[in-house]
């Protein structure tokens, strides 16, 4: 007998915790779940502003973390910056506001190509985690930038003009009634990036709180990285 996916619903997957060095020797903590089948792609999610409760478990990419390795093969990176913390642990340092978060960014990367040896890795960014992923996420071998909720504050028309002459496609998902940049707003700041697909997410909040909201943001990934994966399975 089917039942409905809840919050809680954790599907099957290969759960492994890791740790990373940063190039100034602070070890964060992470964990990747990967399909037992088939991968499709690799997604590293740079979580929101630990200032603000943000990190590896917040709830749209711990549901991804629970959900898509089965549901679409994709395998999940997450990892807590510098001073962040988690159910899973605490990472080493002290929060930076997006400084020297550079180093951490730099080490999951190489973590999933060195380590993982990742073939297709796509990045995806939430609130802060957006800046992180504009700012310094250049690697040449990520596919394609993956943006909720992005902010843009700290993120500078120079590095916006890296991205428009970089050319790799970015998606960015932009709330109707987000608490920090709107649809219009966020229309201006990208006008200069042609290569940035804008989706308006109308009812949507900066948190994308409710099922209906992260079955939304799940499909969005998923039609990015493994669209032959459509529809998202509701019951299991």
């Amino acid at each position: 007998m089917s039942e409905l996916i809840r919050p809680s619903t954790v599907l099957p997957a290969i759960r492994t915790p890791f740790t990373i060095k940063t190039a100034d020797g602070l070890n964060l903590i992470g964990e990747v779940a990967t399909p037992e089948g088939e991968i499709t792609g690799s997604l590293l999610m740079l979580h929101p502003n630990p200032s603000g409760g943000g990190m590896m478990d917040s709830h749209v990419y711990k549901k991804a973390a629970n959900r898509l390795p089965a549901m679409a093969g994709i395998q999940i990176i997450r990892f807590n910056t510098r001073g962040t913390e988690s159910e899973a642990g605490k990472s080493e340092g002290e929060f930076d506001q997006g400084i020297s978060e550079k180093l951490d960014v730099l080490a999951a990367i190489n973590y999933c190509f060195d380590v993982l040896k990742v073939k297709d890795l796509y990045v995806a960014g939430w609130s802060f985690g957006t800046e992180l992923a504009l700012k310094y996420a250049h690697d040449p071998k990520i596919k394609e930038l993956i943006l909720l909720s992005p902010p843009l504050i700290a993120t500078s028309d120079e590095d916006l003009a890296f991205w428009a002459k970089d050319g790799r496609p970015i998606t960015a998902l932009v709330p109707e009634h987000d608490d920090y940049l709107k649809p219009d707003a966020a229309r201006v700041r990208f006008s200069k990036v042609p290569n940035v697909k804008e989706i308006d997410v109308a009812g949507a909040k900066h948190l994308w709180v409710g099922e209906p909201m992260v079955y939304l943001v799940l499909s969005e990934i998923v039609k990015i990285i493994a669209p032959s994966r459509l529809p998202l399975p509701e019951e299991i």
